[in-house]
């Protein structure tokens, strides 16, 4: 999230906020909220957040809490984008969906987060797309030394 504004830009400063429906209005099918989710690890920063409910919070406030994972000052925006956007190009886009999938669903494991975060992902965008099995692919170049090559338009 940027923190402030950039140079030469009139808009105002970006801001989030949370209102009373991140906090339990709509569970996930582990029984959680998003956000208990996130902070599964440290509940205690769930009720930190809902103090700042129905607040505008700038970059750094919500990087404090925990909701944005960094706060960029315009100085280095340009580049940091840049880094981020070639990493994420580097990897297969099936994969990242599957490991997507795979993390919405941490927490308490229920039938629903079996099939629909770890069956599902795994078996329909891993195993079987042209990135993993194709002639090209990650599991067939495995152990070789080749690079795999991804088509990067399948999600």
């Amino acid at each position: 999230m940027l923190i402030g504004q950039r140079e030469g830009d009139n808009k105002p400063p970006a801001t989030v906020a949370l209102s009373p429906l991140n906090f339990g209005a709509y569970p996930m099918s582990n029984d959680l909220t998003r956000l208990q989710s996130r902070f599964l690890g440290e509940p205690a920063r769930v009720a930190e957040a809902q103090k700042e409910t129905d607040a505008k919070l700038e970059a750094q406030e919500a990087e404090a809490l925990g909701l944005v994972t960094f706060a960029l000052d315009d100085i280095d925006w340009d580049d940091e984008i840049r880094v981020f956007m070639e990493e994420r190009l580097s990897f297969s886009p099936d994969a990242l969906t599957g490991m997507e999938a795979n993390l919405r669903f941490g927490g308490p494991e229920t039938m629903e987060t079996k099939i629909f975060a770890r069956l599902t992902a795994w078996q329909n965008w891993i195993f079987q797309r042209p990135n993993a099995v194709g002639e090209e692919g990650a599991l067939k170049r495995y152990g070789t030394g080749q690079k795999a090559a991804f088509d990067v338009r399948r999600v």
